[in-house]
């Protein structure tokens, strides 16, 4: 993904500036918003079929592969640390484990929908939101943003505590929607220290396809004659996604950086 790449220390803080007015402009639009409650409708999936005692098997069990790649990503993190940067293992650490705690609490929820086992479906969710985020803001902006890291993970975490002690969940749609937001602009602004760096952007557009696929969990179980919902083709288009950075992770090369490509004579 193309990007603006300049030494000029005068637009790299206007940039900074940018992404803080339009975090800023985002939270102050949600603040007019009133108070978003859970719908009860949204627990009534249309594949309650189940198989081998397990009830809404279907969706039950296609959070497997969230399981898979988050504990494939801790163990490459393990194994290899210095093929991403020591500063960045963190923030993806907490990616792929709140990838692998989300197969568990997806799971559990599907097993019994309820606002009360929604609950560990969204904290691992947002944990993990929380690790990516700062992963490419460490990677992008600056290392030094791998400081946010803990309080970004309280906030997220935070929000779906909130939602369940208030039933507003304005701070949820806010941890889900601020990174969603500002993640391509960063990729826009800033340039890459890694190859591969539009395959977040893949990523991305699975989550948003994903989304498409949870709305239309009927229409598509209609469609494709009973045999699979919208929502567990979500899980799966969802997996497709976070496999997609795990292959970008674990793929990449790291890019000459600019200081570097001027000492050398290229601009």
């Amino acid at each position: 993904m193309g990007s603006f790449v300049t030494g000029d220390t005068n637009w790299d803080t206007r940039t900074r500036l940018l992404l803080v007015l339009v975090a800023i402009a985002i939270i102050g639009v949600l603040g007019f918003v009133p108070p978003i409650a859970q719908n009860s409708a949204y627990h009534a999936f249309c594949d309650t079929r189940a198989l081998l005692l397990v009830p809404n098997a279907l969706n039950v069990f296609s959070n497997l592969p969230f399981f898979v790649i988050g504990v494939a990503g801790l163990l490459w993190l393990s194994r290899r640390p210095e093929s991403l940067g020591r500063d960045l293992v963190p923030s993806y650490a907490v990616f792929f484990a709140g990838l692998a705690a989300t197969a568990f609490g997806s799971a559990y929820y599907h097993w019994a929908p309820t606002d009360e086992t929604l609950f560990w479906d969204r904290l691992p969710i947002a944990v993990a939101f929380m690790g990516l985020f700062t992963g490419v803001l460490a990677e992008r902006v600056t290392p030094a943003a791998t400081r946010l890291l803990v309080p970004l993970i309280i906030f997220g975490g935070g929000s779906v505590v909130y939602w369940r002690l208030t039933g507003d969940l304005r701070l949820y749609a806010l941890a889900k929607f601020l990174p969603l937001a500002l993640i391509p602009l960063i990729l826009w602004l800033y340039p890459a220290r890694w190859s591969r760096g539009g395959d977040v952007m893949i990523a991305l557009g699975c989550y948003l396809v994903a989304k498409l696929f949870e709305d239309w969990d009927l229409a598509a179980y209609d469609a494709l004659g009973k045999l699979v919902s919208g929502h567990t083709i979500k899980h799966l288009v969802a997996a497709v996604g976070v496999w997609w950075l795990y292959r970008m992770l674990t793929q990449r090369d790291r890019l000459p950086s600019i200081e570097q490509g001027r000492a050398d004579g290229h601009e």
